[in-house]
């Protein structure tokens, strides 16, 4: 299949077009360069071995995403273009529900125009708020704790209306918990603007000396050791469940909701010690008070994605640990690391120069 991937130099996204081209699919990548690099794509090609077109395009720009969909005929959409940081939502909510909802609107518009009816969409474990029990099932109820988690929840919402008025729309989506890591070339891999907002990428940056120590937010939960317990999903696991996804909605011509999790809880300083072996790097943190909405303990139960996709997790915490110490010691800047002369500042990143064909062979 030809597919779409928007958002697809992102983190997460970059990792699933490698899995989408080794299961043998075509890739367009469009992505506005928000949360990416333009040094993505020349290392996505070397490891792929094949073309990977890349258009720079905000979902929000009507008139570039009908382009995009008049150019090439696209078998499915999968959708990870978003503003993703919940600490960054609350600062900035109007932000977030332009970017992340109406890019969805004019997007799953752009689709029906095309008549493009298969959709893979990236949705989040934060559309379970704070669960009242765990392991979290798909049918435990939805309650956002942050403008982050409402869009993800009011694009879920939207996507399924379309399902109940298009009888031919197929969606899949998938909530997952806590992505890390990277791939195993330390090719390619999580590089976050300016502070990491999520824990691996903050450890990292903590082992190679880029930052003086963690900070752990609370450290009186009722865990094992205090502090906060987290499913934790290696990058490429994901990658292929989006993979698996795609191909089962196909196949079974249905629409589902699934979690992506390991099925196990993982606390805080579990991950620092695991970090720690893979690096033989001390990783300095302090207990500081707790975070506002943060839940004690949260992990999925993933039992539906094998039942449906024949998929689950195989990496563990120790390999996730490895691969993303690969990728930060081999890119101590993230993707600044190479090609200094072009490099945008600390905390920026450069701007992409073509307005439309970022990079394409």
């Amino acid at each position: 299949m030809r597919i779409l991937v928007c958002g697809g130099a992102g983190y997460i996204g970059s990792h699933t077009c490698l899995s989408l081209i080794g299961r043998g699919h075509q890739v367009v990548i469009a992505d506005s360069g928000v949360n990416s690099s333009p040094r993505v794509v020349p290392r996505l090609r070397r490891l792929a071995g094949v073309p990977v077109p890349v258009h720079r395009v905000d979902l929000r720009d009507r008139v570039a995403l009908t382009a995009l969909f008049a150019t090439y005929r696209f078998d499915a959409v999968l959708h990870f273009a978003a503003l993703k940081a919940v600490g960054d939502s609350c600062r900035r909510p109007l932000e977030y529900f332009d970017n992340n909802i109406s890019g969805t609107i004019v997007l799953l518009q752009a689709m029906h125009a095309a008549g493009v009816r298969r959709l893979v969409f990236s949705s989040s474990a934060t559309v379970y708020g704070e669960p009242a029990q765990v392991p979290v099932r798909e049918d435990a109820g939805l309650s956002v704790m942050n403008p982050y988690g409402r869009t993800k929840l009011v694009a879920e919402e939207l996507i399924g209306d379309l399902c109940t008025a298009d009888p031919d729309f197929r969606a899949a989506n998938l909530r997952y918990f806590n992505p890390v890591g990277a791939h195993a070339s330390g090719m390619i891999g999580e590089d976050p603007c300016g502070e990491p907002t999520n824990l691996m990428p903050y450890i990292c940056q903590v082992a190679v000396g880029a930052r003086e120590k963690l900070r752990v937010f609370g450290g009186d939960y009722p865990t094992p050791d205090g502090t906060g317990v987290r499913d934790y999903i290696h990058v490429v696991d994901l990658a292929r469940a989006h993979v698996d996804a795609l191909e089962c909605m196909v196949r079974a011509d249905r629409s589902f909701t699934v979690n992506l999790g390991t099925g196990r809880g993982v606390s805080v300083l579990d991950l620092v010690h695991a970090f720690e072996r893979a690096s033989g790097r001390r990783v300095p943190y302090e207990i500081v008070e707790r975070r506002p909405g943060d839940a004690a303990s949260v992990y999925a139960d993933p039992s539906l994605a094998h039942e449906l996709l024949g998929w689950r997790a195989e990496f563990d915490v120790d390999a996730m640990c490895r691969d993303a110490w690969r990728w930060q010691s081999m890119n101590p800047e993230g993707y600044r690391t190479v090609a200094r002369r072009d490099a945008a500042p600390r905390g920026r990143r450069p701007r992409i120069a073509v307005a439309r064909v970022v990079d394409a062979v």
